[in-house]
């Protein structure tokens, strides 16, 4: 990216597994959240701050350079993802549910979001998930009802 340019994009992502089944726990956690790791660490102009999630979806933290697509780096996390755990499991273990969610924060809420994606098994035993940080294109409508003023952390 040129150095005229002046950029501090944040986003949260998540996406859900096929028909929320639970397909993402024990070693198999493990081993989608390093795939997605890699994956990032090798994306031009892609920073992965954390990962995270339950036994059906993912939640990233990351920030991007202005080229970056966010769709078809989504895009390519989940099909890589799927066709590389598949391959190693030899059969076909994982799947993702088609659609995504995506809000952009200011740097100020990394911690927040941070600290929300690392414990996302517990806000979802307690019920205390935050709407804007779980939605995803699958509910319909644009995500953007009612959210155009909500921050992250409130």
């Amino acid at each position: 990216m040129s150095d005229h340019v002046f950029h501090d994009i944040f986003l949260h992502i998540t996406w859900h597994t096929k028909n929320d089944l639970l397909l993402i726990k024990g070693d198999f956690e493990q081993a989608v959240y390093q795939f997605v790791r890699r994956r990032c660490a090798r994306a031009r102009g892609v920073h992965l701050h954390g990962i995270g999630g339950t036994e059906n979806h993912l939640h990233l933290a990351l920030s991007i350079e202005p080229f970056v697509n966010v769709s078809d780096l989504v895009g390519e996390l989940k099909g890589a993802s799927a066709r590389e755990i598949n391959k190693r499991k030899r059969v076909k273990a994982l799947y993702w549910q088609r659609g995504f969610g995506v809000v952009s924060f200011g740097r100020k809420n990394l911690p927040f979001v941070l600290k929300y994606i690392e414990d996302q098994k517990e806000h979802h035993a307690k019920g205390t998930t935050r709407d804007r940080l779980e939605r995803t294109g699958t509910e319909g409508g644009s995500g953007r009802e009612g959210t155009e003023s909500a921050p992250v952390d409130g």
